[in-house]
């Protein structure tokens, strides 16, 4: 099942909407007692769960709550679109941001970026895998 999916059925609403924080730590809390571990295995892969895709598309979230939900829950940032003219500079940023919440959490935490070639913000990807779903840069 999506983790979007499941943030929407608790929260009644999109995912990216309030509630949304609150959802994923609880789902987080829940993955650790089962699991016993300081990491809760939580991904929100953008490109790879077509709900997060999709919610990503109409804005419902952006990079932003992608780290204040990291922040709760510790989780990874996985396959977050980038405009292809992505900086050295803003690379690095992200990537200082993703090592202050390993910090914080004292764990690792994964980050996958993918500035996507010739594509800038606003524009649409188009994806030829059935493990990537098309979204906006």
């Amino acid at each position: 099942m999506s983790i979007a999916a499941a943030v929407e059925a608790y929260t009644g609403e999109k995912f990216g909407s309030e509630g949304t924080l609150t959802a994923l730590r609880l789902v987080a809390d829940a993955v650790q007692a089962v699991e016993q571990i300081t990491n809760t295995g939580l991904t929100l892969s953008v490109l790879e769960d077509q709900l997060l895709a999709q919610r990503w598309a109409e804005s419902a979230f952006n990079r932003d709550s992608l780290f204040a939900y990291s922040a709760v829950g510790c989780t990874d940032l996985d396959t977050v679109p980038l405009a292809g003219d992505a900086t050295a500079g803003q690379l690095k940023r992200i990537l200082s941001d993703v090592a202050a919440l390993a910090t914080k959490c004292n764990i690792p935490v994964m980050a996958r970026v993918l500035p996507i070639a010739g594509k800038k913000a606003g524009d649409a990807t188009s994806f030829k895998s059935t493990y990537l779903f098309d979204t906006m840069i």
